[in-house]
């Protein structure tokens, strides 16, 4: 069953594993049957000094001389405008994250948790000003889940209901775990052992967030932390869309029999979804952390 992220934003020192890894991952959209216009988006992309490298939708890379970065946005307003909404977000995210390297190459270590959060506050004025200057976007927002991957550790940041998982094999056991948090009410009552998990999926208010990158609102305020990662381990980044049609231990099933592909694991997870429901917009990314060879 997946569980709630156990680590908290800059707890405890991350031991770094010399070797870098290599990351296969998969990536997979689908428009809802009652939605005129995808308005998810995702996007994967390598850094480095030189800046972003915009990667295909399945394939291998090395982090031993880029960072990888992967995200997935769902899009929120009227007309077309959370599918701008969407799109501005990641596409700014892809010319600011490379920054960071700048402050690398001074010899400054780089602080990846302040970074992460003034780039998402970037975006998040970037997106309000756009709203305000064209009355089609009025009010327009997205969430965010991102996953930044360094030799050292994955950095990840979410607003909204867009989720990360971690899936890790352990010797007596798997365990999936829930490494976001949904930014509504209803999943905090879930969270806190309030009400059960049925219970949440039919909440009146489970869609209903109180952060979003822009939407007019003066303020955001993502979810940022750190986690170590190790060879076999495999994680999914998803859209609401895809926890509409699978429940926790679906998604922790389709881990444990897709251990070798992460094409796989993206079939069945994207299939299983769209045949429960699919009426929203169904956006996916699976990986998988292998020993890079020596």
């Amino acid at each position: 069953m997946a569980k709630p992220n156990p680590f908290l934003p800059g707890a405890g020192p991350l031991e770094p594993d010399t070797t870098p890894a290599l990351i296969e991952w998969s990536a997979r959209t689908q428009s809802g049957s009652k939605k005129p216009i995808n308005e998810d988006s995702w996007l994967a992309f390598a850094a480095d000094p030189n800046g972003a490298q915009l990667l295909p939708d399945h394939g291998k890379h090395s982090l031993q001389a880029q960072d990888l970065i992967f995200a997935i946005s769902d899009g929120m307003g009227g007309g077309k405008a959370g599918d701008v909404a969407s799109k501005m977000l990641l596409e700014t995210l892809s010319s600011l994250i490379p920054e960071t390297f700048k402050s690398a190459a001074t010899g400054l270590h780089p602080d990846y948790f302040a970074h992460l959060e003034q780039t998402i506050i970037s975006v998040h004025q970037a997106i309000n000003e756009q709203a305000q200057a064209n009355q089609a976007h009025q009010g327009m927002a997205a969430t965010l889940a991102l996953a930044w991957f360094t030799p050292e550790n994955l950095y990840f940041a979410n607003v909204g209901d867009s989720r990360i998982y971690l899936h890790r094999e352990n010797d007596a056991d798997a365990e999936t775990l829930m490494l976001t948090l949904d930014h509504t009410f209803a999943w905090r009552k879930m969270h806190r052992g309030e009400i059960s998990e049925r219970e949440f999926r039919n909440h009146p208010r489970r869609a209903a967030l109180y952060e979003v990158v822009g939407g007019g609102h003066q303020n955001v305020r993502p979810h940022i932390a750190a986690v170590p990662y190790l060879p076999g381990d495999q994680f999914l980044i998803c859209s609401d869309g895809l926890i509409d049609g699978l429940w926790e231990k679906h998604i922790h099933s389709a881990f444990s029999k897709n251990t070798d592909s992460t094409n796989a694991l993206a079939d069945s997870l994207m299939s299983h979804a769209i045949a429960n429901d699919d009426s929203d917009d169904t956006t996916l990314i699976t990986l998988s952390i292998h020993q890079a060879p020596q």
